[in-house]
């Protein structure tokens, strides 16, 4: 009996040491974007020699994506074994995993194997990146500088270093990485979770958006706002309208007549299109109307005046019909931006011809022409599949706080922004986000105040986003109800270039931040924590270094 009950005990107590075990492991586990559940078990998965990769015909990127990843590991090449249904490690589709998340994963680490579940490829690749932190890779090679449209159809492998989830059983430099055993669950928490760069004002070519498309990847960043149409440069090839890129484009930062003109060809748009598709990245074109279309009018004056264009005219909305045409077949996500922000009314209510259209159609303001306008085009787009997107100001409504003066006259509105429309709220103010969801328009939060990347810790002191405060960005804002919560499709953090000439100085400002936006789309509110983010994040920056990414430092 008395030995019966020591067994007991001992049970009791291996088992008690056992958990504490696991539960001191589990710190190893440190990964960015943290995920929604992890689960720990006793043992470690050990990669060895003659590895192998198990998929279905379907997933073949994603395998060879995986694949690269292991070679950085180690020294093992794996194999890869399409069609077969298990292997040291198998990634796996089925539509029972997580049907409710269709970039969800579950990732199972045991002691024999590696599994990567998902219901569609998103949620593999998005697997594969955590896997690919949890292993820590060594190389720094990134492929994105040679890719050729080929290959962009494939999930390149990109870079990455060690990560605290990797523990060695020995010193010896190439001897194999093991994992603690465990669970990992994930899903986002917002299905829109993006970064904008402006081109248009200085220009970076496809190399350096590449990069970005690579890195955005491993943040598990899911759209690419490509801001490519204002009054400084015009980046988009038209072949119906080659001024655009000839005179248009070389209007590089408000400069006319530069001896260069940079812009993006047709066939460079579908490789990066492609490229990002295979990241399961979306694209979104900023095609901006009907301010901000300096540009344009540099080209083609007949189209408006300053920065404005002449909505009354059939023509521009015959021009705009036949750029949006060729933006559609460029860009097979179903969302296109057109801006619609600070449209100077100074121009429509000074021109004749224009007023006098206003008042035969009933028009009551600028902002009704402007709603007006819009809708129309918002439902032209509708009939191909696409869902137009703006700037806050695209209600046409009065923005409190507004850095330049707005008068009420001008936003006397007849109608309201169709619902349709997705509004890109960079204003600072609840009271006029939950206006918008009234009006039935989804939200995607930019508050200017924290997610604008472009002000500097030097000069802009009072505006400038710490690492902190972009990690603590609420992007479905207290005070909503629960109706309006789900009108917030996610967030944006926004590179604005009006003072950032090169890439050099871009990366200062885009890292390390861009990683606390991806958290914050990504994780659950309650589970994000400062300073676990921050041990996860000396992965990231050592990888960024290796990248030759000259990152902010952190203060």
């Amino acid at each position: 009996m008395f030995n019966m009950l020591k067994e007991k005990i001992f049970k009791v107590v291996y088992a008690a040491v056992a958990l504490f075990a696991t539960l001191s492991v589990s710190a190893q586990y440190s990964v960015l974007p943290e995920p929604q559940q992890v689960e720990y078990s006793n043992g470690s998965f050990k990669l060895k020699d003659k590895l192998t990769i198990a998929f279905p015909p379907e997933l073949a990127n994603k395998a060879a994506y995986c694949r690269d990843a292991m070679i950085r590991v180690s020294t093992v090449t794996p194999i890869l074994k399409e069609g077969k249904k298990s292997g040291d490690i198998t990634l796996v589709l089925d539509a029972s995993v997580l049907p409710e998340h269709s970039e969800g994963y579950v990732l199972e680490i045991q002691k024999k194997r590696i599994n990567i579940k998902a219901n569609a490829p998103a949620g593999i690749l998005h697997g594969i990146q955590t896997l690919r932190q949890l292993l820590g890779t060594t190389s720094t090679t990134s492929t994105s500088s040679s890719t050729s449209t080929s290959s962009t159809s494939s999930t390149s492998s990109t870079s990455s270093t060690s990560s605290a989830a990797t523990s060695k059983q020995t010193g010896q430099t190439g001897h194999a990485p093991s994992l603690q055993t465990g669970t990992i669950t994930d899903y986002p928490t917002l299905g829109w979770r993006a970064f904008m760069l402006d081109e248009s004002r200085h220009f970076f070519g496809k190399e350096v958006v590449l990069k970005l498309l690579d890195n955005m990847s491993r943040l598990k960043m899911n759209v690419f706002h490509w801001h490519i149409v204002d009054n400084h440069g015009w980046r988009i090839e038209i072949p119906k309208y080659p001024e655009l890129t000839k005179t248009g484009a070389a209007r590089d930062f408000s400069v006319p007549n530069k001896s260069f003109a940079s812009f993006y060809t047709q066939e460079e748009i579908r490789d990066i299109v492609a490229y990002a598709s295979a990241r399961h990245i979306t694209v979104v074109p900023e095609i901006e109307f009907p301010g901000h279309s300096n540009a344009a009018i540099a080209s083609y004056p007949w189209l408006g005046s300053g920065d404005a264009l002449n909505l009354t005219n059939p023509a521009v909305e015959d021009f705009l019909k036949d750029v949006l045409e060729d933006v559609v077949a460029l860009f097979p996500g179903n969302v296109i931006h057109i801006g619609g922000d600070e449209v100077d009314f100074k121009y429509w209510k000074t021109t004749p011809s224009i007023v006098q259209y206003m008042q035969e159609n009933n028009i009551l303001s600028p902002a009704d022409l402007q709603v007006s306008f819009t809708n129309k085009i918002a439902d032209w787009l509708a009939s191909k599949n696409r869902r137009i997107m703006g700037w806050s100001e695209v209600t046409g409504k009065l923005i409190p706080d507004y850095w330049r003066p707005m008068l009420p006259e001008d936003h006397i509105l007849k109608q309201p922004l169709s619902p349709n429309v997705i509004v890109h709220s960079h204003c600072d103010n609840l009271a006029t986000t939950q206006g918008n969801m009234q009006d039935g328009c989804d939200i995607v939060n930019s508050f200017s105040r924290m997610t604008y990347l472009d002000y500097s810790r030097d000069f802009h002191e009072e505006r400038y986003i710490t690492l902190q405060k972009a990690h603590s960005f609420q992007p479905v804002p207290e005070g909503l109800t629960a109706e309006q919560q789900k009108k917030v499709l996610g967030l944006s953090c926004q590179m604005w270039t009006e003072w950032v000439p090169n890439e050099q100085n871009m990366n200062k400002k885009v890292y390390p931040r861009i990683a606390a936006y991806a958290e914050v789309g990504w994780t659950a509110p309650d589970k994000k924590d400062y300073s676990r983010f921050l041990k996860a994040l000396d992965y990231f920056l050592k990888d960024w270094k290796k990248q030759g990414i000259d990152y902010e430092e952190i203060k």
